[in-house]
C-alpha cells in the first residue's frame, strides 16, 4: 500500500545569514502589516526607516554570535530530527521543510520544494508554541501567497498552537528542573530562587483587540508549573524585546530583574515563546539581562537552555504531528478544536468560523 505523501512544514522567523542580511532582514520584518499596523501607504517607508535605524544595533548584537543568526542550522536540526522521528509511520510518508517569514529560505522556497517532492498534503506547524497574529499568523498568509504564487493546490491542515500539549509541557518541565537543580545546588541555601518565564512581549493594543497570545503564554507557564511540582515555587511570567515606545504587556522582564535585585533573590530565567537558541536568548537573555542583573545586585542569575532538538520535545512535535494528522479538521489546535475563550476575536478558529 502506497503511503500519502505528507509535508511537515515547520514555520519560523528566520534570522540573517551574514552582517549584510541584518538590514533587509530587519526591512522585512518591519513591512510585514502584521507587525508595523499603521496605513498601507506609510508602511514601507517607516518600515524601512525603522529597519536603517536599528541595523548597527542589530549587527552589533550578531557580531556576538559570530555575525549571524544561529536560528536556521537549528531549525533544520529540528526539522532533521523530527522527520527521522516520523520514518515509518504506517498512515503517511512524512518530509519536514523549513518556512522562514523575514530571511531565507522563505515560504516561497519551501512550497517550491514541497511541490517538487509531489507532496500530496502540507501541515504547517509553527516552531511558536502560542498563536499570535504577529508570528503564527503572518506565517500563515505568507504560506497561503507563496502557494498561490507557484500554483500549488493541495490540502493543507495548520497546527495553530499547542500551548498546552503534554508532551511539551513534560518535555520543558524536565529541561526547566534540570536548570532548577543546578542552580539550586550553585547558591547559598539561604538565598531564594525565583523562576522567570520571559516570553516576547507585544503592544498592549494587539492583545486588546483581541490577540490570544497572553492569555496562551499564560497557560503554557501554567501547564509547566503544575508539570515541575515544586512545593511552594517562586515564579512569575514577564515579557521581554520591547522596540517600540507604545504601551507593551507586562511586566517587563528587565522590570522583574531590578526587582529580584532589590529584594535580594537569585533568578532562573525561562524563556517560554522560543524553542530554539537565538539572538533574543543568546544576547538579550545571556548578555543584556545578566548585565542588568549584576548591576542591580540579584544575587545569583541562571538561564534554561531552550528547548533546540532536545530529545523529549522533538517526541512531543512528533505526537503532534500525528494527532492533527488523523483529524479531519484543516485548522486545530493541540487540543483539536478552538481553546481560546471568546472574546480572544483574532484566534484563527473564531476567524474561520467568521
Amino acid at each position: 500500500m502506497t503511503r500519502p505523501k505528507t509535508a511537515v512544514v515547520l514555520l519560523n522567523l528566520g534570522g540573517p545569514d551574514s552582517p549584510d542580511a541584518v538590514q533587509p532582514f530587519l526591512t522585512n520584518l518591519f513591512c510585514d502589516p502584521a507587525i508595523l499596523r499603521v496605513p498601507g501607504f506609510i508602511r514601507p517607508w517607516l518600515g524601512k526607516f525603522i529597519a536603517k535605524r536599528r541595523t548597527r544595533a542589530a549587527q552589533e548584537n550578531y557580531a556576538v554570535l559570530g555575525g549571524k543568526s544561529p536560528l536556521l542550522e537549528l531549525t533544520n536540526e529540528q526539522a532533521e530530527t523530527l522527520q527521522a522521528a516520523l520514518a515509518g509511520d504506517e498512515e503517511s510518508e512524512y518530509r519536514c521543510f523549513v518556512a522562514m517569514r523575514y530571511w531565507h529560505p522563505f515560504s516561497e522556497e519551501a512550497a517550491q520544494a514541497v511541490k517538487d517532492w509531489g507532496a500530496e498534503r502540507v501541515m504547517l506547524v509553527p516552531l511558536y508554541p502560542q498563536f499570535s497574529t504577529t508570528t503564527t499568523g503572518s506565517s500563515m498568509t505568507a504560506w497561503g501567497d507563496a502557494c498561490r504564487a507557484i500554483g500549488l493546490d493541495i490540502p493543507v491542515q495548520t497546527l495553530c498552537c499547542w500551548h498546552s500539549d503534554d508532551g511539551f509541557a513534560t518535555a520543558t518541565a524536565r529541561i526547566v528542573r534540570e536548570a532548577y537543580d543546578k542552580a539550586r545546588a550553585e547558591l547559598d541555601p539561604a538565598v531564594k530562587l525565583r523562576v522567570l518565564f520571559s516570553a516576547h512581549g507585544l503592544p498592549e493594543s494587539i492583545v486588546k483587540r483581541g490577540d490570544p497570545y497572553q492569555w496562551q503564554v499564560e497557560r503554557t507557564t501554567d501547564r509547566i508549573v503544575e508539570r515541575l511540582d515544586i512545593p511552594n515555587l517562586d515564579w512569575k511570567v514577564c515579557y521581554q524585546s520591547r522596540v517600540t515606545p507604545q504601551k507593551w504587556i507586562g511586566p517587563a522582564t528587565d522590570a522583574e530583574i531590578e526587582r529580584a535585585g532589590a529584594e535580594k533573590v537569585a533568578l532562573l530565567i525561562c524563556p517560554i515563546a522560543f524553542v530554539s537558541e537565538h539572538s533574543e536568548t543568546l544576547v538579550e537573555l545571556d548578555v543584556e539581562y545578566r548585565e542588568e542583573a549584576d548591576h542591580v545586585g540579584v544575587p545569583g542569575y541562571f538561564r534554561v537552555p531552550a528547548q533546540n532538538s532536545d530529545a523529549g520535545f522533538i517526541a512531543a512535535l512528533a505526537g503532534l504531528v500525528r494527532r492533527t494528522a488523523a483529524t479531519p479538521r484543516a485548522l486545530c489546535s493541540f487540543a483539536g478544536a478552538r481553546q481560546c475563550p471568546k472574546n480572544h476575536k483574532d484566534c484563527p478558529h473564531a476567524k474561520a468560523a467568521a
